[in-house]
């Protein structure tokens, strides 16, 4: 006579709530403008030459993309540079940030994770996945954490079926 032995999932009976961080991952593409082609000599901004540019240029390019504006040499670029890029990528872009890609993924994210509806989440058991097809900004995870724990009964990091305990509320 043989014996069966019935395999029980434990991870499914665990009640545990997988999220994966990458669900909330900024869909529109994010390119950068150096403000260092602008630069006379690549050392100083002529501000008529600027303005002028900045008026005939086309910037349809960037629409519906999220815009990084960055310089890249070691010149001193003037703050009302920034702000009249800013001003004419604004009403074209998906959104406008200072700083390289990386920085503006993690501030895509972030605006993401504060405006999300963290209500699903109460007295929940939270694992937030730590490994994925796509890098995640650390900034995700710690944004992500403490809007979290004011609702989870707890919040683990990893996969199901190894966690590290990061929260737990105390009953």
């Amino acid at each position: 006579m043989e014996i069966q032995e019935t395999i029980v999932n434990k991870v499914a009976q665990s009640g545990l709530m997988t999220v994966d961080l990458a669900h909330f991952a900024p869909q529109e593409e994010i390119v950068i403008y150096d403000i260092k082609d602008n630069l006379f000599h690549g050392l100083i901004l002529k501000e008529k030459d600027f303005r002028d540019f900045i008026k005939t240029n086309d910037w349809s390019t960037y629409t519906d993309k999220h815009v990084g504006i960055i310089c890249s040499t070691d010149a001193i670029v003037p703050t009302w540079a920034y702000m009249l890029l800013s001003s004419k990528l604004t009403p074209i872009a998906a959104s406008v940030h200072f700083g390289d890609a990386e920085i503006v993924r993690g501030n895509l994210f972030r605006d993401t994770l504060e405006h999300l509806d963290y209500a699903r989440f109460a007295d929940q058991r939270v694992v937030v996945k730590g490994c994925g097809d796509i890098p995640i900004p650390t900034e995700a995870f710690v944004t992500f954490t403490g809007k979290l724990t004011q609702t989870a009964k707890s919040v683990m990091y990893g996969e199901p079926c190894s966690t590290v305990p990061v929260f737990k509320r105390k009953p």
